[in-house]
């Protein structure tokens, strides 16, 4: 009897000091997110300095604009978000962007006929600077006007303290008219950053395709830049000429291509 005593001991000894484990690791771990939340307090409160001290060059310089967005994302900081309220108020980046946004739309639903509802970030910009297109800044945080110059904005200042607008302005600028389910949308394909203006979901065999056709050296397709066969496709990749086909269909069916 003395002996099973004794092995209950035992237990009841180890129940008792898993819950003493057990209640450490819940301070240990309230301990650690209160720390993780005063961090990331601090850190706003850091980036918000670093707002106002570099607004100017937030607001002017595409390049700086690009690098400030990438420090908010990580605190969960959307200075796009809305023209109310302190990011609002201090940088005014919700409205021109969402100014950008619409004029983009504008030319992607304007080409549509042309290009079927895919077009280069590069070419949208190409129409905005040829168009003279300039933007404001919410008129709480600058009077200052928005326009492009240079292959990415931001090589030569303009006068009256304008800003510039860079292909990288455009992509955020699209990817805010993504989130609305608009069907605008970003793909990459080789090196070329293409908007998508069709609810239409490509898929990685669609992209293929059209940068075999956007192949301007001759070294995927045996056709003229911008053209490409079935043939041409199943060399390339090694596919089927079924699933080949199949590929070419959508792009056809949504007039992203034409027969030629």
């Amino acid at each position: 009897m003395a002996h099973r005593r004794g092995r209950v001991g035992v237990g009841r000894g180890l129940n008792s000091g898993g819950t003493r484990y057990s209640k450490k690791a819940e301070e240990l771990k309230s301990v650690t997110l209160a720390s993780a939340v005063e961090t990331v307090q601090k850190l706003e409160i850091k980036l918000t300095e670093f707002a106002k001290k570099h607004k100017k060059e937030i607001q002017t310089d595409p390049a700086f604009r690009k690098r400030f967005l990438e420090m908010c994302a990580p605190l969960g900081v959307d200075p796009l978000a809305s023209e109310k309220g302190f990011w609002g108020s201090v940088l005014g980046i919700g409205d021109f962007y969402y100014e950008l946004a619409v004029k983009v739309s504008e030319i992607c639903m304007a080409s549509r006929s042309r290009n079927g509802g895919i077009i280069s970030v590069s070419e949208v910009r190409t129409i905005l600077l040829k168009r003279g297109t300039k933007f404001h800044f919410s008129s709480t945080a600058t009077s200052s006007s928005v326009s492009g110059s240079g292959r990415n904005g931001s090589n030569t200042k303009n006068k009256k303290g304008e800003s510039k607008y860079s292909e990288e302005d455009i992509i955020v600028a699209v990817n805010k008219l993504s989130k609305l389910g608009s069907g605008f949308r970003t793909v990459k394909v080789a090196n070329t950053v293409m908007i998508v203006s069709v609810p239409t979901e490509l898929n990685t065999d669609h992209t293929e395709v059209m940068e075999i056709a956007q192949n301007s050296d001759g070294t995927l397709s045996s056709s003229p830049s911008g053209t490409v066969s079935i043939d041409d496709v199943m060399r390339v990749t090694g596919w089927t000429r079924d699933r080949s086909q199949r590929s070419l269909d959508l792009l056809l069916g949504k007039g992203m291509a034409w027969l030629d």
